[in-house]
């Protein structure tokens, strides 16, 4: 219970808790004008049914990726300088000591949904049960803050690389977080999983909620998360066509730069 008191306290402080959970929370956003509290227009055929919600999951899962502003009287200092990374470099594998960050679930019971994932960083398989109760039908996984809370400076790579296993073949989002602001923009690619994935930064779609966003820049010298998303939507309205409601599977053996 004081964890959960802690987590509350840190998404309060932070504005988090202005995300109000809605039976209608999960298509994408009419506007972007605002990145908190808009309620989504859930599509006409999805599912009626309704769930209580999990307050105290989405509490668990949002704290998270929160990271608190620094006191300095408690000592908190600046951010570490952002460290360049090499192409070929691993930025995370299964188990490994050298892993700034591991991935933790991010479903979609921050917006009100019922679906549910795990995400085991011993083994790099991420499974779980997607349901559009209350409107929803997505999951995730999002990197914890990075070590040390150092950014990455990607400028001297073209993407990311994704060793998978599993997946079925159906379409995921895999995003690149250039800032840690909570719902800040998701540069996002869509793949078909099973292989090698490549993920060229050229070829990333500004995203907020699933809608673009025109007129924004990738900045490669501030890599500070990633992200995979399984859900039934894909950009400003379209659905997904690979996906289905249901369990689901994905391993990750590697992500890497290229």
């Amino acid at each position: 219970m004081g964890a959960c008191f802690v987590s509350l306290v840190a998404l309060l402080s932070l504005g988090l808790l202005a995300i109000s959970p809605s039976a209608d929370a999960f298509a994408p956003q009419p506007s972007v004008s605002s990145r908190r509290g808009i309620a989504l227009h859930a599509s006409d055929d999805a599912s009626k049914e309704r769930r209580p919600w999990e307050f105290l999951r989405f509490v668990s899962q949002s704290s998270k990726f929160v990271t608190p502003p620094p006191l300095p009287f408690l000592g908190g200092g600046r951010k570490g300088e952002a460290r360049k990374a090499a192409p070929g470099e691993t930025l995370w594998s299964p188990s490994s000591s050298d892993n700034i960050f591991s991935f933790a679930p991010l479903d979609d019971v921050v917006m009100g949904g019922a679906s549910s994932s795990t995400a085991d960083n011993n083994t790099g398989m991420w499974s779980g049960t997607v349901t559009d109760a209350n409107s929803g039908g997505f999951v995730g996984i999002r990197s914890t803050p990075f070590r040390n809370g150092a950014a990455l400076d990607m400028s001297g790579c073209k993407g990311v690389e994704l060793r998978l296993r599993k997946g079925g073949g159906k379409r995921f989002k895999f995003v690149v977080r250039d800032s840690t602001e909570f719902n800040g923009i998701c540069w996002t690619t869509e793949f078909d999983a099973g292989g090698t994935v490549q993920i060229p930064f050229s070829k990333q779609i500004p995203t907020v909620f699933a809608k673009t966003v025109p007129g924004t820049l990738f900045d490669e010298k501030s890599v500070v998360g990633f992200q995979v998303a399984y859900s039934k939507f894909g950009f400003d309205g379209q659905l997904n066509k690979k996906f289905d409601l249901g369990e689901f599977a994905l391993q990750i053996l590697e992500l890497k730069a290229y």
